[in-house]
């Protein structure tokens, strides 16, 4: 089934501060589980640990947000995807950065979920917006490569590769394995030397 990302809508949750790293988003100790089911409870954990329920993801009025609005260098440090799952799995959808950590995104891409840019001065009109307005709906609009918010509409970016993966529904490889199971049975059945019975695969 193709899952197309053309907008998300939603809340705003603003976390300010450069070189955010995966460790941070979620510690070396939460990588040994066997599913990503329940990560979504420990993300930034030692960081809110020390907030004292000042930190972003603890403060209520950012609780349900859906779009997540960062600085410069998300992501960076380790390659763990368990970064992005935890994410998402609290409830992110989104996330609107001046820049991210190639493997970061690459991982977040893979899960369908945008990340895109916009320069420092928007960051900084869109978090301070949103400590002051936290109810306000924000919405990323890649089909015409914007965010908007009350009478606000700013450009963002993402390269163009990217934006067509999810806005054609192709960045969900196994998903487009499984739509063409059909096709991959019928290639399969002509090809002499591979005996369909014994693939684990029906």
């Amino acid at each position: 089934m193709v899952s197309e990302v053309n907008v998300v809508s939603g809340h705003g949750i603003p976390l300010v501060g450069n070189d955010i790293d995966t460790d941070r988003i979620i510690p070396a100790r939460f990588l040994r589980c066997v599913t990503f089911d329940g990560l979504g409870a420990h993300v930034f954990t030692d960081d809110r640990a020390q907030a004292l329920g000042h930190h972003a993801f603890d403060q209520p009025q950012y609780q349900g947000a859906e779009i997540l609005v960062v600085n410069r260098n998300f992501g960076c440090g380790s390659s763990r995807e368990h970064a992005p799952q935890a994410i998402a799995k609290w409830g992110i959808r989104a996330i609107v950065g001046e820049s991210f950590a190639e493997i970061f995104l690459g991982n977040c891409l893979a899960m369908g979920i945008p990340c895109v840019t916009a320069n420092p001065e928007t960051l900084k009109q869109l978090q301070e917006h949103l400590a002051a307005n936290p109810q306000t709906t924000l919405t990323l609009d890649l089909e015409v490569m914007e965010i908007r918010w009350g009478d606000v509409a700013a450009p963002i970016s993402l390269n163009e590769g990217s934006r067509q993966m999810l806005t054609m529904g192709t960045w969900d490889a196994c998903g487009q394995l499984v739509a063409q199971a059909e096709q991959i049975r019928s290639t399969v059945a002509q090809i002499p030397y591979v005996q369909w019975s014994n693939l684990a695969v029906r």
